[in-house]
C-alpha cells in the first residue's frame, strides 16, 4: 500500500480545551496565525478527516477531498460532498485505500472523538497550537485522556510521538506550535 500520512491540527486552551461546553470554538482560540498555518497545512494534504459536526460548521469553499465520520453509515460511502466513512464497521487500512489509492497527506482538525480515533490509529505528526495564557471552562478536551488529568502533551508522548522545538506563531498573544511526531522504531 503507498505510503499515507496522518496528520493531526488543533488549537488549545491552556487546561487543553478545543471547544465550550456548547462545543463551539470560543473567540479566545481562534487567531490568525494559526489560521494562516492550518490552511496553508491543509493545502498541503490529499485529504482532510473530519467528525459531521465539524463538516456541517465549516463550509468546503476550496473543495478539499473530505472524509466524514458518521456512525450512521454501513462503512465507506461516496457522496457529493466527500467520503462518509464509518470507522466501527470498515478499518481504516481498507477505508483510506479506497479513498486515496496512490497514498498523500491526511490532515485530521477533529473534534475530539475523531483525534481519538486517530491516535490509535497511529498520527505521524500532531500540530499541537497552545493559546497560551486562556482558560477554556466545562470545554471540551482535545483527547479524551486530557479529561483525566493528563496534559495534551502527556497523551502524545503515550501515544509514541515526541515533540519538536517548540515556535511562536503569534508573540503578541503568544500562540505556540509544537508538532509532535512519530520517530523512527516508534510503533
Amino acid at each position: 500500500m503507498p505510503k499515507v500520512e496522518i496528520h493531526g491540527y488543533a488549537i488549545v486552551s491552556d487546561n487543553d480545551r478545543i471547544a465550550d461546553a456548547s462545543g463551539q470554538t470560543p473567540a479566545v482560540l481562534r487567531n490568525d496565525a494559526d489560521w494562516a498555518y492550518f490552511q496553508a497545512e491543509l493545502n498541503k494534504s490529499a485529504l482532510t478527516v473530519l467528525g459531521r459536526l465539524g463538516h456541517e460548521a465549516h463550509a468546503n469553499p476550496k473543495g478539499r477531498l473530505r472524509m466524514i465520520l458518521s456512525s450512521s453509515f454501513s462503512g465507506l460511502e461516496r457522496r457529493d460532498d466527500g467520503w462518509w466513512w464509518n470507522p466501527d464497521k470498515l478499518p481504516w487500512d481498507r477505508a483510506i485505500q479506497k479513498v486515496l489509492p496512490e497514498g498523500g497527506r491526511v490532515a485530521v482538525p477533529g473534534g475530539r472523538q475523531v483525534f481519538d480515533l486517530f491516535l490509535r490509529i497511529g498520527y505521524s505528526a500532531f500540530h499541537l497550537t497552545r493559546a497560551e495564557g486562556t482558560f477554556v471552562a466545562d470545554g471540551v478536551p482535545v483527547f479524551s485522556g486530557c479529561d483525566e488529568r493528563r496534559s495534551a502533551e502527556a497523551v502524545l508522548s503515550e501515544s509514541g510521538l515526541r515533540p519538536d522545538i517548540r515556535q511562536i506563531l503569534d508573540p503578541a498573544l503568544p500562540v505556540t506550535l509544537t508538532i509532535w511526531r512519530r520517530r523512527s522504531g516508534n510503533s
